[in-house]
């Protein structure tokens, strides 16, 4: 709600409350009033029925003692008549002691009788009795006489008359018998009387009051009384329109008062909204000394001091730039790359207010490759979708691939080239390369050396470009922007170079360092991790164990050198042999495991048969002692065992591809043996002995038998040499 609206409804609470008030006052002291009227007048009339019914239950007693003090009973039915001649009853009923009628005079009302004497009624009343006892002038019991006068409209005509109120006659089951009632406000009153108890008094809903009387001791006739009420007409009509008069009054005048005193408030408003768009020299003219003129002064006095701010605020932002650059010191230590990077662009946007940005970096092909945009939905260009991964720039080309390739940053406004180098579009940009920091050491497998200088990045040695796009308030990024993204930058290039070397140092320690392959500490934790997926995807995994024969003569012969160029060779080839998923390790000297997941073993033994045929099949070329090149023959033992045909867990499966390379080699080399399936149900120990073909010195040799049966995979009879003395 605005102010004007809130001035016009605390006006019109103010001044429409009394008036609501004073209604609702008048209109309660007058209904107060009514009923207070109301009950005396119900009082007065149930006062002026009981008297009447009183008086006509005596002049009834009266008629029947007439009739009882005849001594003569042959002349009593003769008094009786002229009892009801001369209208003191409209019936006498003689009845003797057993209550059996002597004599009735003739035309009187129908039963039942009510008696004056009861204290409420029984059931339907159509007439109403005194009765007397009849007596002898001993005092014997002869009967007694009755004189009844009937309850009919007109007996409650009669009483609406004297009483002055309307009269309702009621049964016992509460149902009218008698009214004087209009039928328009019978079911109304009989409601209310309903309600009514005692001497209370009710109203309807048309403005009456009711108030009930008897049945009572001397007064047996359950009656309701009724009389309208005296409230003048549309009153509360006349209430409710003097409510909305002055409702419509207090409207014109509250809108007129707001309006005079929220004008100077809507001046100032305006002013602000100029100020907020960076107009400080907006002032607001005072016109007055009140509350609203003093905030006039107050707000020129503000925006004369905001230009102090701004200088304050400068300073501010330096300090937070300081901030920033702890923060990407900070950042250095993780090595987490996209977190970083995501780190600084994000610092970086929000400490120039930018509204977009992205970090590229130099991929082995020498183009830079988005690694995390923000704010750059709808600004790619058609044929590149809105997905970091596909904004590649190559280097040299665009504005980007400029700034990667001289090392320069650069700065202005957007100008469309052709042919489009795949950037996003833009006003403006600002963009700055960042390099390996000094003193890096270069690597092989990524261009470039380490920069002459901190500021500058050789076009060869960078790592990558930040940019950032459309500052809003400003048309073009300045030179504080071009400083303070420069430090970012060089933040970037620490962190990337970083978790290069973590990288770097994390894959030498689980990699050879000779063969390239993964060494014996990465295969234990690799022969786990297979084994508890083939375990959980109920899948196979074939291991081979690979050992070159004879390797010890090579050595011996050409010279360690030359070995060591056999196993970079070898090793080269089995990786030119295997799937991508699977795992060739360098176990330790010449014994070099393959891991082949969901293999079984008869894709093992067709891998085992091209490992043996690449290596035999083309000796390697190593330099001899004197220089000249030598072609060195190779050839290689296998054994092979599946999990979990061949055992139950990573350890046991090795063993058992070990045991069958043992066989392999007792069975001549240049082989491969599947190892032999555990008995599952052993019932007694038997010893395997497997004979090596050739073994160290001190040691016997197998014989062929042995040999057979060890390539069978059956035991052999002669002595086992122990694991670590394999012949070569």
């Amino acid at each position: 709600m605005t102010l004007r609206g809130r001035l016009t409804a605390a006006f019109l609470t103010v001044v429409l409350g009394p008036v609501l008030l004073g209604a609702f006052f008048v209109g309660s002291t007058l209904s107060a009033v009514d009923r207070g009227r109301a009950t005396e007048r119900l009082g007065v009339a149930a006062a002026g029925v009981r008297t009447s019914v009183d008086a006509l239950c005596q002049q009834l007693r009266a008629a029947a003692d007439a009739v009882a003090l005849v001594a003569d009973p042959a002349a009593r039915p003769r008094a009786a008549d002229q009892v009801v001649g001369r209208g003191l009853a409209a019936a006498v009923l003689i009845a003797d002691p057993a209550g059996r009628t002597s004599y009735a005079t003739p035309g009187g009302p129908a039963g039942p009788w009510q008696d004056c004497a009861a204290d409420a009624t029984t059931g339907p009343v159509r007439a109403l009795a005194a009765q007397v006892r009849l007596r002898d002038p001993a005092g014997a019991d002869l009967g007694t006489v009755a004189a009844a006068q009937p309850v009919d409209p007109a007996f409650v005509a009669r009483l609406a008359a004297v009483t002055g109120a309307g009269v309702t006659l009621l049964d016992d089951p509460g149902r009218i018998t008698h009214t004087t009632e209009d039928r328009e406000v019978r079911a109304a009153v009989l409601a209310a009387a309903r309600q009514a108890d005692g001497d209370r008094v009710t109203g309807t809903a048309d403005g009456r009051y009711v108030r009930r009387v008897g049945p009572a001791p001397g007064q047996p006739l359950a009656l309701v009384l009724s009389v309208p009420g005296e409230r003048p007409a549309g009153l509360y009509e006349a209430l409710v329109g003097a409510v909305v008069l002055a409702a419509l009054l207090a409207v014109v005048a509250a809108w007129r008062l707001a309006r005079v005193t929220t004008r100077p408030l809507v001046e100032l408003a305006g002013a602000v909204d100029r100020v907020a768009h960076g107009d400080l020299t907006t002032r607001v003219p005072v016109r007055t000394r009140d509350e609203i003129g003093r905030l006039a002064g107050a707000f020129n006095r503000m925006t004369r001091e905001t230009g102090s701010y701004v200088a304050a605020l400068t300073s501010s932002r330096d300090q937070l730039r300081g901030h920033l650059t702890v923060l990407g010191d900070t950042l250095a230590s993780t090595h987490d790359l996209q977190r970083i990077l995501r780190v600084i662009l994000h610092s970086a946007i929000a400490a120039t207010g930018a509204r977009a940005g992205a970090v590229l970096l130099v991929d082995g092909d020498g183009a830079l490759v988005g690694q995390c945009v923000e704010g750059l939905d709808g600004r790619w260009p058609t044929e590149n979708p809105a997905d970091p991964a596909t904004l590649r720039v190559p280097v040299g080309a665009g504005v980007l691939g400029t700034v990667a390739a001289t090392g320069e940053p650069l700065r202005g406004r957007w100008e469309p080239v052709d042919p489009p180098t795949g950037e996003p579009t833009c006003e403006t940009y600002v963009a700055v390369a960042f390099a390996a920091p000094r003193g890096a050491e270069p690597r092989p497998d990524r261009p470039g050396h380490p920069p002459a200088d901190g500021d500058a990045a050789d076009p060869d040695c960078a790592l990558g470009v930040l940019a950032l796009y459309d500052r809003p308030g400003a048309d073009e990024f300045d030179d504080d922007d071009l400083v303070t993204l420069r430090t970012f930058a060089g933040h970037a290039a620490v962190a990337v170079e970083n978790v290069r070397v973590h990288e770097e140092a994390q894959r030498l320690s689980l990699t050879d360092p000779l063969t390239g392959l993964w060494n014996y500490r990465y295969l234990r934790e690799s022969i786990r991790r297979e084994v508890e997926r083939a375990n959980r995807f109920g899948r196979m995994l074939s291991v081979l164990a690979l050992d070159l024969d004879r390797f010890k003569h090579v050595n011996d012969t050409w010279g360690h050198a030359a070995g060591d160029a056999v196993l970079v060779e070898f090793a080269r080839r089995v990786r030119g042999e295997i799937r991508e998923v699977d795992l060739a390790f360098r176990q330790g000297g010449e014994e070099f495991v393959v891991l082949l997941p969901e293999t079984d073993a008869r894709g093992a033994t067709i891998v085992a048969e091209r490992l043996g045929a690449v290596v035999r099949d083309q000796p390697v070329p190593v330099d001899g002692h004197a220089g000249e090149p030598v072609r060195v023959p190779v050839t290689v033992s296998i054994g092979i065992a599946v999990y979990p045909d061949h055992a139950a867990g990573g350890q046991q499966v090795l063993d058992a591809a070990d045991d069958a390379l043992y066989a392999a080699k007792a069975a001549g080399r240049d082989g491969y043996r599947l190892a032999q399936a555990p008995d599952p149900v052993p019932t007694q120990e038997i010893p395997v002995v497997v004979a090596a073909a050739s073994p160290p010195d001190g040691l016997p040799r197998a014989g062929a038998a042995d040999a057979a049966a060890v390539a069978q995979g059956g035991a052999s009879s002669g002595p086992q040499p122990p694991r670590q003395s394999r012949g070569r």
